[in-house]
């Protein structure tokens, strides 16, 4: 594949190309498309110049999973490296890398390299998972608390995910609080 670089990001581009890496994913490509929807809705919670950002993000964040991003296997890193190979701005793949805490899973696996990418932890960073921690495997808007416990279901009680969950779930509550909290602070604004 040709380096294409992306000086712009422009929310349908992100769109198109989660729709063609994930076409033999449909269940992956109704909860990316409900996440994209939930960031819309809350978009407000940052900075007018990062809604787009915000945007492309929630598009590309489980491209990772399709067969041609496959590099570690842990699909946060392997979604960033490859719009990093693309030409995708630095500060996207970053934020598709540490994704709704993907630090807690990566360290719970042994995966390594996720230090190839900054962990920013803004504003974008909390609406990002805030979308993907309030939608469901099939796109549906859930309650936090019900993704959470859905996740240690579908995974297991033996699973990274279970390992990762003391450190994980109470960051995933802090970031849907921040977002809730600037959501009510720029409709009070």
């Amino acid at each position: 594949m040709p380096l294409i670089v992306v000086d712009r990001l422009v929310p349908a581009q992100a769109m198109c190309l989660a729709d063609e890496l994930l076409v033999n994913l449909p269940q992956r490509w109704s909860h990316t498309a409900g996440v994209a929807r939930r960031a819309a809705d809350l978009a407000a919670a940052v900075d007018p110049a990062d809604r787009d950002l915000l945007l492309c993000a929630a598009w590309l964040h489980d491209i990772g999973y399709a067969a041609a991003a496959r590099d570690t296997g842990f699909h946060a890193l392997d979604g960033a490296r490859l719009l990093r190979r693309r030409g995708w701005p630095v500060r996207l793949c970053a934020l598709v890398a540490h994704h709704s805490g993907a630090s807690f899973l990566a360290a719970a696996q042994g995966v390594v390299g996720m230090a190839e990418f900054d962990d920013e932890r803004t504003a974008v960073t909390d609406a990002l998972t805030c979308a993907d921690q309030t939608t469901g495997v099939r796109g549906e808007p859930v309650f936090l608390e019900d993704r959470l416990a859905e996740v240690l279901r579908r995974h297991g009680p033996s699973s990274p995910h279970a390992a990762a969950a003391a450190g994980r779930e109470p960051y995933l509550r802090s970031a849907a609080g921040r977002v809730q909290a600037r959501l009510l602070a720029a409709a009070t604004a």
